[in-house]
């Protein structure tokens, strides 16, 4: 009996996928396991797994195409299995309208001639004065309307000729058009002083991440601590742990001060349990594990994948799991799970040279971490005597609906005596 695979839900926000890529071909046999596709979202790129024996029947989408959640996208059977019933999901066509053109006589010889043509929207222009119609994917006619691109001009990579995203993207920046001799001597006292003005359209990350941050901001009533720390005895741990790492062939590459304050902050949530919860109208739930997302910038926006049971975990496992979402993150193959479910949020800017910001809350946590950069200054040490040093400051935005200022006080303290004496985090 054949099974019909469909288009899954791999995010929250999402509506529609992209078929990116088909991995196998109709008559190739799959099993479960297989990567039959990659699957474009609003949020990354994502392998679409099998889970049936059997041999690929019928593919009912293109790459390129935009598929809606649970339409069909191939169907999967025995060999030899009758799939006529399964149709092609249906994409926008293109289109058209009938028009009677009458040309005019050039002279009374010549009859006047009545010629069908096809005449498209007129906000994108598709017509080729050769063939007619111009077959695209939906998303491909998307991009060239929002970027006002002729379709008639790309040759489509797709299957049989078919205009797809990345043929459309290719073009949405051209390149400026060389200088002409006149203009060659103005252009350089003009161009370092003359930013270009542009318009890009709002790519499906950045509207999800507008949405999320609007709704964070309108809808949780933030307040915010901050906290200057001694920097350098975290500084030296990890120098320390480092040289220790660089004589073991077989050990995991160099942990980050980031790795340090990922652990530091699963260790104070035990201490501090109030930070690591959630609101809803009807109850406040307080989490029994540490889901730790931290902030991936990638192209176009920002990511927070999460690493689960961080509370459970040691230095070497936190920065191995980091490192490895980090490199998804910027492949675009993290999956839904690596992506949802988190209970406290870090987010480190310190690395770009910040001092000190405040991040905005990432639903449905209750507070998030902003960590600054390490900046030389001076000191005042026990003996109270000013000498040369290193501070960092630490600031906590929380949900006042589920963290009162004291809570969040406890948590930064805490957290702040952590990282000033390394050491006790191998006892906790």
């Amino acid at each position: 009996m054949s099974t019909v695979i469909e288009m899954p839900k791999l995010s929250d926000t999402m509506s529609v996928g992209t078929v990116v890529k088909w991995y196998k071909s109709v008559g190739e046999t799959v099993a479960n396991g297989d990567i039959l596709a990659e699957i474009e979202t609003d949020k990354a790129t994502m392998e679409l797994e099998n889970f049936d024996d059997g041999v690929l029947l019928k593919l009912l989408a293109s790459e390129g195409d935009e598929v809606e959640i649970g339409k069909p996208l191939a169907v999967i059977g025995e060999d030899g299995e009758d799939v006529s019933g399964f149709e092609v999901t249906p994409q926008e066509p293109a289109q058209q309208v009938s028009t009677q053109v009458t040309k005019e006589p050039t002279d009374d010889s010549v009859p006047s001639v009545q010629e069908t043509v096809a005449v498209t929207p007129p906000e994108v222009k598709t017509e080729r004065a050769h063939t007619g119609r111009i077959f695209a994917s939906p998303l491909a006619r998307k991009i060239a309307q929002e970027r006002n691109i002729d379709l008639s001009v790309i040759q489509g990579s797709g299957p049989n000729g078919r205009i797809i995203k990345k043929d459309v993207v290719s073009l949405s920046e051209p390149s400026p058009p060389k200088p002409s001799s006149t203009e060659i001597t103005t252009a350089k006292t003009h161009t370092s002083e003359s930013p270009v003005g542009r318009s890009v359209p709002v790519s499906k990350m950045r509207s999800v991440i507008a949405r999320r941050l609007l709704e964070s901001k309108t809808t949780i009533p933030h307040f915010y601590l901050q906290k200057e720390i001694n920097s350098e005895p975290i500084g030296l741990a990890r120098k320390a742990i480092n040289e220790t790492l660089a004589q073991d062939s077989s050990a995991l590459s160099k942990v980050s001060i980031n790795d340090l304050i990922l652990l530091a902050c699963a260790k104070t949530i035990l201490r501090v349990p109030e930070i690591n919860s959630s609101w809803s109208e009807s109850e406040i739930t307080y989490h029994g594990n540490v889901h730790l997302a931290f902030g991936v910038a990638v192209d176009d926006g920002l990511v927070t994948p999460v690493i689960r049971n961080a509370e459970t975990l040691d230095l070497r496992s936190i920065s191995e799991s980091a490192k490895s979402l980090i490199t998804k993150s910027r492949s675009k193959k993290l999956t839904p799970d690596e992506m949802s479910g988190s209970t406290f949020t870090v987010t480190n800017l310190g690395m770009f040279g910040i001092d000190f910001f405040s991040g905005i809350i990432n639903p449905p946590n209750a507070a998030i971490l902003s960590v600054g950069a390490s900046i030389a200054k001076p000191i005042v040490d026990k003996n109270g005597t000013v000498r040369p040093g290193e501070t960092m400051t630490l600031g906590l935005s929380c949900d006042h609906r589920l963290v009162d200022g004291a809570i969040g006080a406890q948590f930064l303290a805490s957290l702040g005596s952590l990282l000033e004496n390394p050491a006790s985090l191998l006892v906790l």
